[in-house]
């Protein structure tokens, strides 16, 4: 039998958001074909036969020259000067200008540095060799760094002197990672490291003092790679049901691996949450059944990890594994503390395509997690635990914490605006009372751990979760991905990355207004009725974009002519001050400059005065965020740099600039986890 060389197939769309490279090993090519949301929220459709026509797209080549710009200098698009103003409280700087798309550099405001912390590759433990691009295997991955590194934290231990880094392998590059080849041993090899370098990471790190920049530790003792052959429990009330049970797992309740792992959350009680996010895309499988075309626009027979051509569980088509995607897009806890641990996928939270989850403490003690699905027309989620949390110490008390995300309550949202349908006109006028706002309503799928959507079991509801909120009638919003509540005011804000789709196969509304919405938003939500609730008022905070050309961008009412541009918000974060940081995933084909990180004030006369900390390298994604501004400290994951490269003709050095420009050979840029500090 011949194996057909695995490499990308040349494409060139950018519909939404991202490079085609990204659209393809990242999301499957979702935005190419049919939507997975075609209800009504009105009454159940069969969603396979109301499939819009899938789009073609156009077969252009992705390597071109490398036409590597360091240094800040330019390369292709001029970044303009712009007024943006200092920041106020918290982290001191002055906002950099925009960077150009082609610039393949990291920069940071005057006054700062950055290094990275760990690359892809770095050795976790002495007993795995140094990474070696040409001599990679999947046993020295599996001890190594992984690859396309996003959701972030860096937790620090009571001394302040040693902690954690707890990170994110959403997926990888084969393209940047390897040469061609059509060697049958060499492709089944490379589809072992796929599985290495995915998953996520704990990672030990120490410093001299607090407030000084870190360095990871080879051979600590939290050191730990999970991986897509680690063994996870299922939790909740679908475990165990038949929708989750395969051939390999006939009990349902242990499944092998993790995948496309996206943003996340850590908890109070110390762990980490990590959303499960584009998994359809590595199985093969038929979408031939409303619950499978819910989850995923296209059948296939083939993935562009070739996982299916060693590893039958990755065949959705053989009858002992077609429940194997069913136990994948869920939110997944990890204990960082416990190399030994099993992690934990927790049914009760649903299962959709998780950007992540993040957790606070409701007035009553239960706790309260906010997920977006990060999907055109899909929805924002909350769940409410039933038990309460317990802020001793003890083991005892850990333990029982860890199974607060097991049972709840799960709401999907429901939004409403307060100006006449008239007003809103796709444009982004501003309706006549000054503002994009309204009410909303939190509506159950599940209490006390019971259906309550009519026609679907429990098991049912929370593992095809997407069907249940069409028919309770949820917004359809605009790609929810990052939703995270302030620890200071209780607001809740979301990352809306765009929706080119939006005015075409579903209107406009107040919540999200924008026709072809390109640039993204950002929304504000309150609970009315307490953090466990189940009503809320929420108003348009940002309507994104570059305010010299986009007409229509909002910044919280601050002047638009001294804001930082900024388009396809994806993870958010916040500071000591309550500021809110966000980091871009689509500023190269949106409005033409590298992604970035940005601080947002939201009080006072700053408010919605964006400014930019950090841009980049070119095709990258900014990842994380973790700011610990009172040390001067601030973080971020470097996700698929040089992505539109090839092997021999890689279009970033990131971060090995320094070894480039001794002479060095840099094989490849490497995802890394880096820190900026002040010096």
């Amino acid at each position: 039998m011949t194996i057909p060389e695995l490499r990308l197939t040349p494409v060139s769309h950018a519909i939404g958001k991202r490079s085609p490279v990204t659209c393809r090993l990242k999301c499957a090519d979702a935005c190419l074909g049919p939507e997975c949301n075609t209800s009504s929220n009105a009454h159940f459709r069969d969603i396979a036969s109301q499939a819009i026509s899938r789009r073609t797209a156009l077969g252009l080549g992705v390597a071109g020259a490398i036409g590597l710009v360091f240094n800040g200098a330019v390369g292709g698009d001029a970044a303009p000067a712009f007024a943006a103003k200092p920041g106020t409280a918290g982290l001191p700087f002055s906002p950099i200008d925009p960077v150009g798309r082609y610039v393949d550099d990291f920069t940071v405001p005057d006054g700062y540095r950055w290094q990275p912390i760990i690359r892809w590759g770095d050795p976790l433990f002495s007993s795995v060799p140094a990474f070696d691009f040409e001599g990679q295997t999947a046993a020295a991955q599996a001890g190594q760094f992984g690859y396309n590194n996003d959701y972030l934290d860096i937790i620090a231990d009571p001394s302040g002197k040693t902690g954690v880094l707890v990170t994110n392998h959403e997926y990888v590059n084969p393209e940047i990672m390897f040469a061609p080849t059509s060697d049958p041993d060499e492709l089944r090899e490379r589809s072992e490291i796929f599985k290495a370098a995915m998953g996520m990471a704990v990672v030990e790190l120490k410093r001299g003092r607090v407030g000084d920049p870190w360095t990871y530790v080879v051979d600590g003792k939290r050191n730990r790679r999970v991986t897509v052959e680690t063994t996870f429990e299922l939790t909740g009330p679908a475990a165990g049901s038949d929708l989750v049970k395969t051939t390999a797992d006939p009990e349902g309740r242990w499944v092998k691996g993790t995948l496309g792992n996206c943003a996340g959350g850590t908890t109070p009680w110390g762990t980490v949450l990590s959303g499960e996010e584009n998994f359809n895309g590595y199985f093969a499988w038929a979408a031939d059944t409303p619950e499978q075309a819910r989850y995923s626009n296209r059948s296939t027979t083939s993935t562009e990890t070739g996982w299916e051509r060693y590893d039958e569980r990755f065949d959705a088509h053989d009858p002992g594994y077609v429940n194997e995607p069913n136990r994948f897009g869920y939110i997944v806890e990890i204990d960082p503390s416990d190399p030994t641990s099993t992690p934990l996928k927790h049914t009760a939270m649903g299962r959709f395509k998780h950007e992540g989850a993040n957790v606070t403490i409701a007035e009553d003690g239960r706790v309260v997690a906010y997920m977006g699905d990060d999907e055109r027309n899909d929805y924002l989620y909350k769940f409410v635990s039933k038990g309460r949390y317990t802020a001793a110490t003890s083991t005892s008390a850990r333990k029982k914490n860890m199974r607060l995300l097991s049972e709840g309550d799960l709401f999907v949202a429901k939004f409403s605006g307060n100006s006449p349908a008239g007003e809103i006109t796709g444009a982004g006028d501003t309706p006549n009372d000054g503002a994009f706002d309204g009410t909303g309503r939190w509506i159950a799928l599940t209490r006390n751990g019971e259906s309550v959507v009519p026609g679907m079991t429990t098991a049912q509801v929370l593992v095809y979760t997407r069907l249940a909120a069409d028919l309770v009638g949820a917004t359809k919003m605009d790609r929810p991905e990052d939703v995270e509540p302030s620890p200071l005011t209780g607001k809740v804000y979301l990352a809306l990355t765009n929706n080119s789709n939006r005015g075409i196969t579903v209107p406009v509304d107040e919540t999200n207004p924008i026709t072809g919405n390109r640039y993204g938003h950002v929304v504000e939500l309150t609970e009315t009725s307490g953090q466990a609730g189940e009503t809320f008022g929420w108003s348009i905070l940002l309507l994104c974009g570059d305010p010299a050309v986009t007409g229509y961008t909002y910044f919280a009412g601050f002047p638009k002519e001294l804001v930082s541009p900024i388009s396809c918000p994806d993870n958010v974060a916040f500071d000591s001050e309550g500021n809110l940081w966000i980091s871009t995933d689509g500023q190269p084909s949106t409005i033409g400059y590298n992604d970035g990180l940005f601080r947002v004030p939201l009080e006072g006369d700053q408010r919605g005065n964006v400014q930019q900390f950090l841009s980049v390298p070119r095709e990258a994604e900014t990842c994380g965020p973790v700011i610990h501004d009172r040390e001067g400290l601030v973080f971020v994951a470097v996700q698929h740099p040089g992505e539109n490269g090839a092997v021999g003709a890689q279009t970033s050095l990131f971060p090995d600039y320094v070894a480039a420009h001794s002479g060095d050979r840099v094989a490849a840029p490497r995802p890394s986890v880096v820190q900026v500090w002040q010096g």
